[in-house]
């Protein structure tokens, strides 16, 4: 049966390749720590349900002291000219080998849990997402006739570009992780449930989905505020006071969150890094972009948590 470990031996191949073909930069000032970082990283997907907890501590104390010493940035084997006349070529055709990843992640969610036999039902999402990352690259090779090679180097080149921000999503949410087990959960729904009006369920939906929205601004990762606000109003006052349905206040809970992400630069990987990856003079013109449709869609998101939970 393929599970989600087939996922993480595949991540922590493209992250060992990445360390590999970056200690053969030679171009690259800062190859060994960088190297190093993204070996630790493979490390981890191979092998951190065997480390342990002091294992992967520690484990994670060196990626953040080889993100202090600072990580350099390798260069892809295609030379910009070459990418150049292959944009010019082929257009906004390229986008197509980009959707193949979504349509097969949508196709294979439902495919795979026709399976159970070969497939985990549970985790048939992300398998199928990995395994549309897989036909992507295969299709982008044969259809640019690039070697099997260019598809490690340019995604060297891009994580490289990145740097330690490619891994703040996993350390927001275990910093969430944290928080809710030291219950500041807790502490937050005692504060916020005095400022709701005794008995407005609206009021109960707002303060949770604006929460959701602040509470990741603050932290950066929806993933670290949904433990959080979820322990603090979602379940305590949506779920069991006014029995709300959990599938949809969590889902849409997430959602509210997602718009939060959308608003600040403490998500580096997704609003400062696009900036610095496409030569903004504004570090920020990003999230000014962004900040028209994420209020908007907050509002909907609380009126959608109001209309289908509880109806």
């Amino acid at each position: 049966m393929i599970t989600l470990h087939w996922v993480y031996a595949l991540a922590g191949a493209v992250f060992a390749a990445f360390a590999l073909l970056g200690a053969r930069d030679r171009d690259n000032p800062r190859r060994w720590t960088t190297a190093a970082f993204w070996a630790l990283l493979a490390t981890s997907m191979w092998a951190g349900d065997r480390l342990g907890d002091l294992g992967n501590g520690v484990l994670v104390l060196g990626l953040i002291a080889l993100g202090a010493l600072g990580l350099g940035r390798g260069d892809g084997v295609v030379p910009p000219e070459q990418r150049q006349a292959r944009a010019n070529r082929f257009g906004n055709r390229l986008f197509a080998i980009a959707l193949i990843i979504p349509v097969t992640a949508l196709a294979g969610t439902f495919l795979f849990k026709a399976a159970p036999d070969w497939f985990d039902a549970k985790q048939a999402t992300l398998i199928a997402l990995a395994l549309g990352v897989l036909i992507a690259m295969t299709a982008g090779c044969l259809w640019l006739r690039a070697g099997a090679l260019v598809p490690l180097q340019q995604g060297r080149r891009l994580m490289d570009c990145i740097g330690w921000a490619a891994i703040l999503p996993q350390m927001l949410a275990s910093l969430g992780a944290v928080f809710a087990l030291a219950g500041v959960g807790d502490v937050v729904g005692g504060i916020v449930q005095q400022a709701i009006p005794q008995g407005s369920l609206l009021g109960a939906v707002i303060a949770y989905a604006l929460g959701m929205a602040l509470f990741t601004m603050i932290m950066g990762n929806a993933f670290a505020a949904f433990p959080v606000m979820t322990a603090a109003i979602g379940v305590p006052l949506l779920i069991r006071t006014y029995h709300g349905d959990p599938a949809v206040v969590c889902a849409i809970g997430m959602l509210a969150g997602f718009c939060g992400t959308l608003m600040t630069p403490m998500a580096a990987n997704f609003n400062l890094v696009p900036a610095a990856l496409l030569e903004l003079k504004d570090k920020h013109g990003v999230i000014k972009r962004q900040v028209g449709t994420a209020l908007p869609l907050l509002i909907v998101n609380i009126a959608l948590i109001y209309w289908l939970a509880f109806r």
